[in-house]
């Protein structure tokens, strides 16, 4: 039986082809997210904000089990990502937290490798209220992590430790 439930997936794109591949979906119908971040290119003549993908060729789609043959042959999909051996999907929390994120933050940081696990906490106030993430330290300095499930990724955001606190 088709499980026809709509959820977020992961996908993988072929290089520096996310925006591209989010309008070909667009085309047909189908809901993506690609989280964007804006960044100061400096060429040698000026200096210009450009938004980039804030995670290099992944989008998240949202679909049921019937569009997966439809999204693989969108120009541009690489492939699912695949978590022991099933389809990754992405809770609707942490796409909700992803976007509070971009929406409030200007010093993000993405890091593309496995962050060794820390103490669990909430954050209970400012601009990332409610955010469940793990606490570590970075170069002298304490950062929260959000973990994003079953991508490898975290994301670092400087916030004053006075709002958060511990899950026990």
């Amino acid at each position: 039986m088709i499980d026809n439930t709509y959820k977020w997936y992961p996908i993988y794109t072929r290089s520096r082809a996310e925006k591209k591949t989010q309008l070909e979906l667009n085309k047909k119908q189908i809901t993506s997210y690609l989280p964007l971040k804006k960044t100061v290119k400096q060429w040698s003549d000026r200096k210009k904000i450009v938004e980039e993908p804030l995670l290099k060729s992944y989008l998240f789609i949202y679909i049921s089990a019937k569009e997966y043959t439809e999204v693989l042959t969108t120009p541009g999909i690489s492939r699912f990502i695949y978590f022991s051996g099933k389809i990754a999907a992405i809770p609707d929390k942490q796409l909700e937290d992803l976007r509070l994120l971009l929406a409030n933050a200007t010093d993000l940081e993405v890091i593309d490798h496995e962050v060794s696990l820390g103490e669990k906490v909430l954050i209970k106030a400012g601009p990332f209220k409610g955010i469940v993430a793990e606490l570590v330290s970075l170069k002298n300095k304490k950062g929260i992590i959000l973990r994003l499930q079953n991508l490898g990724y975290s994301i670092t955001i400087n916030t004053s430790l006075a709002f958060i606190e511990p899950i026990r």
